[in-house]
C-alpha cells in the first residue's frame, strides 16, 4: 500500500533502477560497436567475445526487470508531485510503461534471435553456465527469415531505447533545475528520506 507522504523510493527500488540503467547503457554501447566490429576481420574475435558478454548482460536485465516489476507491485512507488499537470503526469506514466516493455521485450527478442540463428551458437552466461535456446525458434526448419526479422525488431528496439533514455534524462533534469521538485532526487542513492504530505499519489 502506497504511503502518500513518502517521497523517496525504497533502497531496493533504487538499487534495481541503477543496476538496470547501468546494464542497459552498457548493452547499447556494446550493441552499437559489435554489430560493425563483427564485419571487420581485425576486430571479429573481440566482437564474438563482446556478443557473448552482451547476451549475458541482456539476460541479467531480463531477470532484474522482472524483479523490479514484482517489487513495484508489492511496494508501490511514491506519488508524483501534486503540481504536475495532467499531460505531464500521463507522459510520465506512459514513459514508465514503455520502459518496462523494452526492458523485458528487448532481452526476449535477443534470446529469440539467438535461438533462431542459423549458426546455433550457445549462450554461456558470463562463462558460468549455458542458457538454453527457445525451442520454438531453435527447432525451426527455415531460420534465416525469422532471424532477420528478429534482428530488425531488436535493432529498432535499441534505437527506441536510446531515444527514451534521452527523453528520460532530459525530463529528470527539467524536474530538478526548472520545476525544482524532488522527482530526480528521490531516485538518487545516499540521500535521506523526506516526507511531503501534500504530494499526490500516482
Amino acid at each position: 500500500m502506497r504511503d502518500p507522504g513518502r517521497q523517496r523510493y525504497s533502497a531496493a527500488a533504487i538499487a534495481l533502477h541503477w543496476a538496470i540503467a547501468t546494464a542497459i547503457l552498457l548493452l547499447l554501447i556494446s550493441g552499437l560497436w559489435m554489430t560493425d566490429a563483427i564485419e571487420v576481420p581485425d576486430t571479429r574475435a573481440d566482437a564474438f567475445a563482446v556478443y557473448q558478454w552482451h547476451k549475458s548482460l541482456g539476460l541479467t536485465v531480463l531477470v532484474l526487470s522482472f524483479a523490479r516489476l514484482a517489487w513495484r507491485l508489492i511496494n508501490p512507488p511514491p506519488g508524483l508531485p501534486a503540481e504536475m499537470g495532467r499531460l505531464e503526469r500521463l507522459a510520465a506514466h506512459t514513459t514508465h510503461v514503455v520502459f518496462y516493455v523494452l526492458m523485458i521485450g528487448m532481452p526476449l527478442l535477443g534470446w529469440a534471435m539467438v535461438s533462431a540463428s542459423v549458426f546455433g551458437l550457445p549462450t554461456i552466461v558470463f562463462g558460468l553456465f549455458e542458457w538454453p535456446h527457445m525451442p520454438m525458434f531453435a527447432e525451426l526448419e527455415n531460420k534465416a527469415p525469422v532471424e532477420t526479422a528478429l534482428k530488425r525488431a531488436h535493432s529498432i528496439g535499441g534505437y527506441l531505447m536510446i531515444a527514451l533514455l534521452v527523453l528520460h534524462v532530459l525530463a529528470a533534469l527539467k524536474h530538478h533545475f526548472v520545476d525544482r521538485d524532488h522527482v530526480l532526487t528521490r531516485m538518487l542513492p545516499f540521500l535521506p528520506a523526506r516526507r511531503v504530505p501534500n504530494e499526490e499519489t500516482q
